[in-house]
């Protein structure tokens, strides 16, 4: 194959033939190997020697080659380029990466899938993550979101239920329709999710060719400190693609790496993919008067009263120079805000607040922000120490605050961009199960879906959900039917037809 990809080590001989360097293998602690092919034994078929701290040493760091993997978006491709402002957003936001027109930030991305493991397929029916790092002069901000404007549920409580319900089951090790669609049909709050999944847009083809979104509300804070919610949209400048699910299928079996190589190849060969970013705002009284709740996460904002504003793009340039320490190793957390954009009511931001940077410090320790490819530009405060720190900890400043000997202090400015916000209400645990599930899905069924789209939508459920008990079946069928009597009409019959037809 002459992909570049696939001739990634061909690439690499080339590029080392022009060097002129000693080409020595070392062991880790850089000494040079004295026979990389054999181990230290008493003669040749005796036992091996314990002294032997050359293989110690690489057996050793063979058997932590692997640290755990992401319990959700395991599975991901990654890339490097820059944010660039195109429009001018400041009488919303006075965060410095939109400062100016024609600012680039230099930025990361990671796009998964949700439910598979490591060596599972990228063209599987999934939300896929769209996750961003912005390495920003004021640190580094994290927009942390999916190719899709909402998600299944509304509050983070029903996190772990919910991705329970999409992996193996705990006996059987295998992927269960039952519980799949037990949980989506007792928590109706996941049929608009749910109908995004099962439409042509539930098996993107490859990365490029996706939209992605912030899906949360957020707040923006403008240098006079006023504030307004918003929600971020990046449109694909590729156009949008998805795959048929027998093409998918084949891919699956041919190529499970389907959407890394496509990648990989496209920024290699110089095709560049690149998408255009939007916001849509709205002030704290228009989210005091409009029908819903604009913090629901699985609502979208109508883009007729709430109209897409630009703001600028972002490209991908460059490819990780290693996929473990550029992609395995980056940590994104929606808590990772910079002066002018913060956090709004929404429950499921609320819940990944804590739980993304909590997951990191499992998976990668205490100090995962001195990874270079998480660390900010600048780093001055009092954390100290923890396993495997390596930077220099700010020198000899002092480790405790306040201080009389020069210790960095607060900043006026992210302090001017904090302004204080008003709530009110009884401390409660509010069940939001039952906020108006159907309107919006109606509106995607009729409105945004046409006839031939309608009908893979019913023909893609009926071959998932055939799987299931009848009477989850039959639950989960009422719920359509709320959406559209016809819709649930028509998913009855060609679940009783596949019924039949299995007899």
């Amino acid at each position: 194959m002459s992909d570049p990809a696939s001739n990634q080590l061909p690439n690499y001989l080339r590029s080392q033939a022009k060097k002129n360097e000693p080409n020595v293998d070392t062991t880790g602690y850089g000494v040079p190997v004295i026979d990389k092919d054999a181990i230290m034994t008493v003669g040749p078929r005796g036992p091996v020697l314990l002294q032997d701290f050359q293989y110690q040493d690489e057996m050793a760091h063979f058997d932590r080659e692997r640290i755990p993997e992401r319990v959700v978006h395991a599975k991901g491709a990654g890339a490097f380029g820059y944010f660039e402002v195109t429009h001018d957003i400041t009488q919303y936001c006075a965060a410095k990466v939109f400062s100016s027109i024609g600012k680039r930030t230099p930025i990361g991305i990671r796009f998964s899938t949700v439910a598979g493991e490591m060596g599972s397929s990228d063209t599987v029916r999934d939300p896929r993550g769209f996750a961003m790092k912005f390495y920003t002069e004021d640190g580094t901000w994290d927009l942390v979101g999916n190719n899709t404007p909402i998600f299944f549920v509304r509050d983070a409580v029903l996190f772990p239920s919910f991705i329970h319900s999409q992996k193996r089951n705990p006996e059987t090790h295998l992927r269960d329709p039952n519980a799949f669609w037990d949980f989506a049909s007792l928590r109706p709050e996941t049929t608009h999710q749910m109908m995004i999944l099962f439409s042509d847009r539930g098996i993107p083809d490859g990365h490029r060719h996706m939209n992605g979104y912030g899906s949360h509300t957020f707040k923006l804070i403008n240098a006079q400190g006023k504030q307004v919610y918003c929600k971020f949209h990046h449109k694909t400048n590729q156009g949008i693609k998805n795959l048929e699910p027998n093409r998918a299928g084949e891919i699956a079996s041919a190529d499970p790496d389907y959407g890394i190589r496509d990648l990989y190849n496209a920024i290699a060969n110089g095709n560049f993919p690149s998408w255009t970013t939007y916001i849509q705002v709205m002030t704290f009284e228009q989210a005091e008067r409009v029908p819903f709740n604009p913090f629901d996460v699985t609502k979208v904002w109508p883009q007729g009263e709430f109209p897409l504003i630009p703001v600028g793009r972002f490209v991908l340039d460059r490819n990780p120079k290693n996929y473990f320490t550029e992609v395995e190793q980056i940590a994104f957390s929606p808590a990772h805000f910079v002066p002018g954009i913060d956090a709004s009511p929404d429950k499921m931001l609320q819940g990944r607040l804590f739980s993304y940077s909590d997951t990191h410090r499992y998976r990668l320790g205490p100090n995962y922000l001195q990874l270079p490819v998480n660390c900010p530009f600048r780093v001055r405060n009092y954390q100290r120490d923890g396993a495997m720190c390596y930077d220099s900890q700010a020198s000899g400043a002092p480790n405790y605050h306040p201080n009389s000997f020069a210790g960095p202090e607060d900043d006026p400015r992210a302090k001017r961009l904090a302004p204080p916000f008003a709530v009110a209400g009884d401390a409660l645990r509010y069940d939001s199960g039952d906020e108006d599930n159907f309107t919006q899905p109606r509106v995607f069924y009729r409105q945004v879906l046409d006839e031939g789209g309608r009908t893979r939508l019913i023909d893609n459920i009926v071959g998932h959900m055939s799987g299931a008990a009848a009477f989850i079946q039959e639950r989960a069928t009422r719920n359509f039917a709320q959406v559209d009597a016809d819709f649930g009409r028509r998913l009855a019959d060609g679940l009783r037809a596949k019924a039949k037809a299995n007899l």
